[in-house]
């Protein structure tokens, strides 16, 4: 069987290095490569896992897989967008407002997340809807056993 060959130089001919950088690039992008994929198994294996063990939602879950992300994002930055070999004032200058973005966001998920309706962990922690929760018991205990005609009632007067 004949080798596919498409009249382009190697990697080494193309790039000026000898065939020594071209093997380590090339064992360094299979390093990236398995790195990756067991991450990204190890994600698809704990997501199928979650449900029948009763993991779903819970807080220690949704930080592992945060973090799994952020660890994937980093890879991706360091390897193929080469921030790996600058230097150190420059990674920062990069990464930091996208660190300080990343975790406000998450932030804002996990503490903005209990506005669906219902109690979720960090509701204790929001003091409108707490408020909400409070005016909503406080109207109850006022409107009176009858429920149901109240709106009806309010709906003929307008």
């Amino acid at each position: 069987m004949s080798e596919f060959h498409d009249n382009y130089p190697q990697y080494e001919v193309m790039s000026n290095h000898g065939e020594d950088e071209g093997k380590k690039a090339r064992s360094v992008l299979w390093k990236v490569f398995w790195v990756m994929l067991a991450i990204t198994i190890f994600e698809l294996v704990m997501g199928f896992l979650a449900p029948s063990k009763g993991w779903s939602g819970t807080l220690w879950l949704k930080v592992l897989f945060i973090s799994l992300t952020i660890a994937k994002a980093a890879a991706i930055v360091l390897w193929f967008m080469h921030l790996g070999h600058e230097v150190k004032f420059f990674k920062y200058a990069i990464l930091v407002p996208y660190m300080v973005f990343m975790f406000y966001t998450i932030f804002i998920v996990l503490t903005e997340g209990t506005y669906s309706g219902t109690a979720g962990h960090f509701t204790k922690l929001d003091p409108i809807f707490n408020a909400q929760q409070e005016a909503l018991k406080h109207a109850h205990q006022h409107d009176g056993a009858d429920h149901g005609a109240a709106p009806a009632a309010e709906a003929e007067h307008h």
